[in-house]
């Protein structure tokens, strides 16, 4: 079933607000070997001028990749999340995350294609803070493998 480009294309609520925790920061810094005490200790991130622990950079794929997900599995989408593959992702960051921020995520459409057979699905993803002002964009690609239409 190919990807249902009107659904995607169309506006989609923002998801969250999610609240970052010191806890997840720290485990995320040491799932990924990101050893920065900035990532661990608050005196650390205190010396640095930062509130709170610094999350990695890549942290913010915990809050995009759900948001992206909610978006694209939606039953009006007509992605089968079984035969979806992750191909790229990248972060413009703003700022940086940081524990105790409280963030949403705003999911849109950039682009859908077909390349041989798969429908490449691309999203960027606004997150922003309490007050509204912009922390991250997030930019990805999903391949819907063997989704697209077939044109004879």
């Amino acid at each position: 079933m190919p990807v249902n480009r009107s659904f995607l294309e169309s506006p989609h609520p923002p998801v969250g607000p999610w609240q970052v925790g010191r806890e997840k920061v720290r485990e995320f810094a040491t799932a990924v070997g990101a050893l920065d005490p900035a990532h661990h200790d608050l005196t650390a991130a205190a010396a640095l001028g930062h509130a709170d622990l610094v999350a990695p950079p890549t942290f913010a794929v915990v809050l995009t990749l759900g948001a992206e997900q909610a978006v694209v599995t939606h039953p009006q989408a007509g992605v089968d999340w079984s035969r979806v593959v992750h191909r790229e992702q990248r972060f413009t960051h703003h700022r940086p995350v940081l524990a105790g921020d409280v963030l949403t995520a705003e999911v849109f459409l950039a682009d859908v294609r077909e390349v041989a057979g798969n429908d490449l699905v691309s999203c960027r993803t606004e997150v922003t803070d309490a007050a509204g002002l912009p922390v991250l964009t997030a930019r990805s690609t999903l391949v819907a493998r063997g989704t697209a239409a077939v044109v004879s």
